[in-house]
C-alpha cells in the first residue's frame, strides 16, 4: 500500500508519518511530500492521501479535486483522502471531493488509529474486489470477465446480458445461480436486472441510475430492502459513487 502525507509543515507532516508507522501494517510505502504542487508535479496513484487544505501555493482541497479528475478520465479506483486540517469549516469541502475523513491538528492518536484502521480496511477491500470473476461462456470458450468491470446483468429469455466498462457480452444462464453467486456485490433490484452496488450513480423510489448512464427498473417492493443492503454495502467497503 502506498501512503501520500502531503503538508507544508514538516511537523504536522512527520507528525503523521509516525502515526502511520506506529499502526504496524506490512507492506506500507509512506512518500512525504512539502507542498501540493510538489505531490502534483510528481504525480503517482496512492492508495491513501493525507491532505491539508491550508497548504499555500496549492491547497490540499484543490489538490484532491485534481486527484478526483484524473482518477474519472482515467475510470481508475478512487484513492482514499483523509483532509488533516487546523479547522472543521474545510467539512463541506470535504463532502465535494467524496473524502473519506478529516482530522483536526494536532491529531488525536486514538483517533487517527480508529480513522486509519477503517481507511485501510477500504482499501483492502477494494483490491480483493478487483480480482473476482465469473466464467461466461461464449461461442465454446470460458471467457473470465472481473465484477469490478460490470455494471450490471440483465435477463432476456434464456440468456444473460453482462454490460461492462468494455462493452456487452450474451451468454446462456439463470439469473437465479448469479444472484446467489454474486450476493451482498450485486442487488436483484428487478427480476431482469442484477446490479452492482459499486457501480450506483443515484437512485430513487423507482429507478437505479448505474455509472454508464444507464437506468434500471427498481421494483417498488424491493426498494425498502434495497435501501438496507446499499448502506450496508457502503459501510462495508466505503467504494461507492454517492
Amino acid at each position: 500500500m502506498k501512503i501520500a502525507v502531503c503538508d507544508d509543515d514538516s511537523a504536522a507532516r512527520e507528525h503523521i508519518v509516525s502515526l502511520i508507522i506506529k499502526e504496524q501494517i506490512p507492506d506500507v510505502e509512506i512518500v512525504t511530500f512539502a507542498g501540493g504542487k510538489e505531490l502534483l508535479k510528481s504525480w503517482e496513484d496512492f492508495a491513501i492521501f493525507f491532505l491539508d487544505p491550508e497548504m499555500k501555493e496549492v491547497s490540499g482541497i484543490d489538490v484532491a479535486r485534481q486527484i478526483r479528475q484524473k482518477q474519472e478520465e482515467s475510470k481508475s479506483a478512487r484513492s482514499i483522502i483523509i483532509f488533516v486540517t487546523n479547522h472543521e469549516k474545510y467539512v463541506y469541502d470535504a463532502f465535494d471531493v467524496a473524502a473519506f475523513q478529516y482530522l483536526i491538528k494536532p491529531v488525536d492518536e486514538e483517533k487517527f488509529s480508529d480513522v486509519f484502521r477503517r481507511a485501510w480496511k477500504e482499501v483492502s477491500a477494494a483490491e480483493e474486489q478487483t480480482k473476482r470473476y465469473i466464467l461466461v461462456k461464449k461461442s465454446g470458450e470460458q471467457k473470465r470477465v472481473y465484477l469490478k468491470d460490470i455494471y450490471y446483468i440483465e435477463s432476456a429469455n434464456k440468456k444473460v446480458i453482462i454490460h461492462t466498462t468494455a462493452g456487452t457480452l450474451e451468454s446462456y444462464g439463470k439469473m437465479e445461480e448469479l444472484e446467489r453467486m454474486l450476493d451482498g456485490v450485486f442487488y436483484r433490484c428487478h427480476r431482469c436486472y442484477l446490479v452492482h452496488m459499486e457501480k450506483i450513480a443515484s437512485y430513487n423510489a423507482d429507478t437505479i441510475r448505474v455509472a454508464n448512464g444507464d437506468k434500471l427498473i427498481l421494483a417498488r417492493k424491493k426498494y425498502a430492502a434495497f435501501v438496507r443492503q446499499y448502506i450496508r454495502y457502503a459501510k462495508d467497503v466505503g467504494v461507492v459513487n454517492v
